[in-house]
């Protein structure tokens, strides 16, 4: 049987599935479809993101990742896809604003007590990436607004081996700064490190030790001290080509982590803009809530503490030839 276009983006079901509550009521509100849609698309894409971090999370979850097979490369190229995608829902927020305060309060109190605080695809995903439970602004209530089916796929997802829990098994896997033969690089560098520091950046030493050398006893901390290692390796010697596929790798998941942000930011502003100080629809704080989950949910910021312990690149310890070679083309 041939396919159609129609039948095989189930339009008929796309097409249909907007329900305006004014129209119910009997109350135009022009603005509400332009809502409903915004907020329908917003949906689709949080889908196709758990669609390419599911497919992420299978191959890290593999015994071993092979960093020199296509299985990285597949890595970098869906979470930069990610990216894209988050940039669209960013930009998505400008449609949104072409309504005015006057147009959303023609609906407005016809939504109550539905929010995008209900949005239990968003949860997950966060869950998915790496944002724990304890780390939550408000965790007493950010499921209390949610279906019970709902709150156990969080639930469920936080359950689960996350993206970053996976990138520190990833990390300490990295063969080229090992216990022991490379405790002289790392001495080294730490050497060349405390040099480049300001007068007013000392206490930069202790944190250096922190995040390093201590075993983790930290419950904020995700990444242990052998994964950060790890990853300044990488990020300071990314010029490798072995390396370059890792430094893309971590600079995407960054860059979602930058996204996020700008989404939860616009979204406050915007938020703030609609309703002035009154509580969401959802009985949330409204603005104030959401101000304080977007300076609170940075998943991937262990990663971003990193660049504060980079040197120039004029200053890096030579690597040893054996090093250099595994890092370098085959040939």
């Amino acid at each position: 049987m041939d396919v159609h276009y129609h039948e095989y983006l189930q339009l008929d079901k796309i097409l249909n599935a907007q329900f305006p509550e004014s129209d119910k009521h009997k109350l135009p509100a022009h603005d509400e479809m332009l809502f409903i849609i915004i907020h329908q698309a917003y949906e689709l894409w949080f889908k196709q993101l758990h669609h390419e971090a599911d497919s992420v999370v299978a191959i890290m979850n593999k015994p071993a990742l092979n960093d020199n097979s296509p299985e990285l490369q597949t890595i970098v190229h869906r979470l930069n896809r990610c990216v894209t995608i988050l940039r669209v829902l960013v930009h998505q927020i400008d449609i949104m604003e072409t309504m005015t305060p006057m147009d959303f309060l023609d609906f407005r109190d016809m939504l109550r007590p539905a929010s995008g605080f209900q949005s239990w695809q968003f949860k997950e995903l966060e869950a998915k990436l790496g944002l724990k439970f304890e780390h939550r602004h408000g965790k007493e209530y950010y499921t209390s607004q949610l279906k019970p089916e709902h709150v156990d796929v969080i639930k469920k997802a936080e359950g689960a081996k996350s993206l970053l829990q996976l990138l520190n098994a990833w990390l300490e896997r990295m063969p080229f700064l090992k216990e022991g033969a490379d405790a002289g690089f790392w001495e080294n560098y730490k050497s060349v490190y405390e040099e480049s520091l300001a007068a007013a950046e000392k206490n930069n030493l202790v944190a250096f030790e922190e995040i390093f050398e201590k075993p983790v006893g930290n419950e904020s901390r995700t990444l242990s001290p052998a994964a950060c290692r790890a990853a300044l390796f990488i990020m300071l010697y990314r010029g490798y080509p072995l390396l370059q596929l890792p430094f893309q790798l971590l600079n995407c998941l960054l860059e979602i982590d930058e996204q996020l942000s700008s989404w939860r930011y616009r979204h406050m502003n915007m938020v703030h803009r609609m309703i002035g100080t009154r509580i969401g629809t959802g009985g949330s704080t409204g603005k104030d809530y959401l101000k304080a989950a977007a300076d609170k949910h940075y998943i991937f910021k262990e990663i971003a503490q990193l660049n504060s312990f980079l040197i120039e690149r004029r200053k890096l310890p030579a690597l040893d030839a054996a090093t250099e070679k595994k890092l370098g083309f085959v040939s």
